[in-house]
């Protein structure tokens, strides 16, 4: 499979929390070899050969990005929107944003704030309000965007960035969270559905995780897993701190978390990877994270208690419109759970959950 291309196409795909459709699109195109199945919320299920006796791992990964929503249209054709996920004031204005219409087109829009000539000094100074910016398609009424664009009130809105690769494997784009991860579940079950292997698993693609992880709350109830593996895009810190503190650098590997505000991390599983990686010559780096959740923080809480791993591609720049990433730590990420994958089964499990208990 060809990786960049996979990946580039979900980037490239436009997919506000509640509106994924385009990104499943991708997926079910990438994923014709397995077994495809969804729900009523769109989440999907990648399965390939089922047999009961056997412990079911499920590997999750969101869908949905950051985004918008129309909320209301102005007199003068302004563009009132709310935030779909964590956005920060000082990202959003100046950026062009799709938005679509009722005919499934989207509309490119600038987000537009007060220009500095018409500033007193005091607005000059004044910290910027999400609430106080807007989105200008061009139009001069209320009556020309919702006829002549088409825009309704609950519009999806996205960041209007394209795909492209750089030099040494860094990659550019949007929705790296968490499009990368979606591209390593297709990855890891399409590979892994070759492979005669001790378990069963359940690849999910969960909707919604950036308005409160509720995909996840259903797929984990639908998919009853014994373990789960989480894949997510972590907020690359090394721009940002000096070397013995930063704990998501590009190039530097896969990341396992140990906690974040989801969820804290199961010691066995955590300390089975890092076995697997270490036997295996895995790049892997280590995260405490303060703040920040994955779909870990439902699936681990789901049918009486699943032990969940977390493991996530360092991205710089996420919960804007561009993001960077390397692509060998995203390689490194699906060989570590090829690897482990092909090591588990249930006397592996039911090591990994005595030591936990011991501790």
């Amino acid at each position: 499979m060809d990786s960049k291309k996979l990946i580039e196409e979900l980037s490239n795909a436009y997919g506000a929390p509640g509106f994924e459709e385009e990104v499943l699109d991708v997926v079910a195109k990438y994923s014709e070899e397995l077994k495809i199945e969804s729900d009523t919320m769109n989440n999907m299920y990648l399965t390939s050969n089922i047999e009961e006796e056997k412990p079911t791992i499920m590997i999750d990964s969101h869908l949905d990005e950051v985004a918008f929503m129309v909320q209301s249209i102005e007199k003068n054709g302004l563009i009132k929107f709310v935030t779909l996920g964590g956005w920060i004031a000082t990202n959003v204005p100046a950026h062009t944003v799709m938005i679509r219409n009722s005919d499934n087109e989207y509309i490119k829009g600038i987000v537009a704030s007060k220009p500095p000539h018409f500033m007193t000094k005091a607005e000059r100074e004044k910290q910027i309000d999400i609430n106080e910016l807007r989105i200008d398609v061009g139009a001069s009424s209320r009556e020309e965007v919702i006829e002549t664009y088409k825009i309704p009130l609950g519009a999806p809105i996205v960041p209007d960035v394209r795909f492209e690769m750089k030099p040494k494997n860094i990659m550019m784009g949007k929705a790296f969270d968490n499009r990368l991860g979606c591209a390593a579940v297709i990855e890891t079950l399409v590979n892994s559905s070759k492979k005669d292997l001790g378990i069963n698993i359940v690849g999910t693609l969960s909707v919604q995780e950036e308005v409160g992880l509720r995909g996840a709350e259903v797929s984990a109830k639908k998919a009853k897993p014994d373990l789960a593996i989480v894949f997510e895009a972590s907020p690359a810190d090394e721009q940002f701190k000096d070397e013995n503190s930063a704990q998501a650098a590009l190039g530097k590997g896969v990341q396992i978390r140990h906690r974040d505000s989801s969820c804290i991390y199961h010691p066995g599983f955590i300390k089975f990877a890092k076995e697997i990686a270490d036997t295996n010559n895995i790049k892997y780096q280590e995260a405490v994270r303060l703040s920040g959740g994955t779909n870990a923080g439902k699936i681990h809480l789901s049918n009486n208690g699943v032990p969940t791993l977390a493991l996530s591609i360092p991205s710089r720049y996420i919960h804007t419109h561009y993001n960077y990433a390397s692509l060998d730590d995203y390689k490194e990420a699906i060989k570590l759970v090829e690897k482990l994958l092909e090591k588990l089964n249930w006397d592996e499990i039911k090591k990994m959950n005595n030591k936990f208990y011991r501790r």
